[in-house]
């Protein structure tokens, strides 16, 4: 018996909480190298914790100045916001481990003879797409991202003042009919100055809930479901109040919870890691497919083994379940779609420095830009998919 009628919630991170400004560092690396050499290998991950920043993990590539790459790191962490007693772009001590990538996984990566290029790492990715919102996006997770965009926004433009780097949101709404109706709470917790109490911080939040919902979803909610900073003050923020490290908010970065997630996280990750380049694949092909009115929701899982190029296999579900369509549908993909590490690559313009914007506010539903960034979120596939 399906269940129609229910509470969902998704959260979101901004930009300055620790993990983030480890994804944040990694995805730099990767724009850096991939700047220099379009076909560099980068697999880095960072931890970030009291005025320290670690850097590790694997390159192929050009050779790049190691004070180059600190003073990078440091150009983020400015940018974030972060100029504090205990986590500053100033001062923290920045250590750089990066090292060259395995001969056996350039190996079974590389094409040769053949051979085409493989897959970087065996595993399965998915993608998601329903029409809860115009970005195709699932509402919950949408809004939650809003909210804590548009405070970075104005807190970077000083129109936000006393509000600090380190926040996250969390919104609740009540599906009915498997469609959503209202917002039932809101959770906001955010970094903010000593020289402002939690009166003035949920003066300052709360308009932003109201600037980021429809207000045909905000008519019902209680006040007394608005949570701001719910345990307190918030001051000591950031990788000095908390260890951040890349990859830990998988679910923030994709779907909110609203669909599975393979496993692998995103940043850090040269494109011909599948975990990412295959990730944002399945989501545009799920997106064209919803865009096409075939489905109001659609989730793809597309599979790889280390070194193979072919996927091992490809699984489309749709909202009816209608087994006739999603034979049609995959019939289009493979006549259509090469799904190889290479062809997806080619296909979305991965091998360009485009990772830096993903890192915060999650890596879909967004607007592809005309330097070439989230070309996976283009809907100009989606007459093929008319059924």
């Amino acid at each position: 018996m399906k269940i129609n009628n229910y509470l969902f919630t998704s959260e979101s991170v901004s930009e300055g909480h620790p993990d983030k400004v480890s994804d944040r560092i990694s995805d730099m690396v990767v724009d850096t190298y991939l700047s220099m050499d379009p076909v560099s290998r980068v697999a880095c991950e960072t931890l970030t914790t009291t005025n320290r920043v670690v850097l590790a993990g694997e390159i192929r590539g050009p050779k790049i100045n190691s004070e180059e790459l600190v003073n990078k790191v440091r150009e983020c962490i400015k940018d974030i916001g972060y100029d504090q007693e205990g986590f500053s772009w100033k001062n923290a001590k920045i250590e750089n481990h990066l090292h060259d990538q395995s001969s056996d996984i350039a190996m079974g990566v590389d094409s040769k003879g053949n051979k085409d290029e493989g897959a970087g790492d065996q595993g399965l990715m998915f993608g998601y797409a329903c029409n809860e919102t115009e970005e195709l996006m699932p509402a919950p997770i949408h809004y939650s991202h809003k909210i804590l965009r548009l405070m970075a926004d104005d807190r970077k433009k000083g129109n936000l003042k006393g509000i600090e780097p380190d926040n996250k949101s969390q919104v609740t709404m009540l599906y009915e009919n498997n469609k959503p109706v209202k917002v039932t709470s809101v959770v906001i917790s955010t970094q903010h100055s000593k020289d402002i109490n939690q009166d003035k911080v949920k003066e300052l939040v709360i308009p932003y809930i109201k600037k980021s919902i429809p207000s045909n979803f905000l008519e019902s909610l209680d006040p007394n479901e608005i949570y701001i900073n719910p345990t307190g003050q918030f001051i000591i923020g950031g990788p000095d109040g908390d260890t951040g490290l890349t990859g830990r908010k998988i679910i923030v970065d994709t779907y909110g919870g609203s669909a599975p997630h393979g496993g692998g996280a995103f940043s850090g990750k040269d494109p011909t890691k599948v975990d990412r380049s295959a990730a944002y694949a399945a989501r545009y092909l799920a997106k064209n497919i919803v865009s096409s009115g075939a489905s109001e929701k659609c989730l793809i899982q597309i599979a790889y083994a280390i070194g193979v190029s072919k996927p091992l296999s490809i699984f489309v579900k749709l909202a009816d379940e209608d087994e006739i369509k999603v034979k049609k549908i995959m019939e289009i993909i493979d006549k259509n779609f090469d799904l190889s590490p290479r062809g997806i690559r080619e296909m979305l313009k991965l091998n360009n420095p485009i990772y830096q914007v993903t890192s915060a506010y999650g890596h879909f539903g967004r607007k592809p830009t005309n330097k070439g960034e989230f070309t996976w979120e283009k809907t100009d596939k989606a007459d093929l998919f008319k059924l």
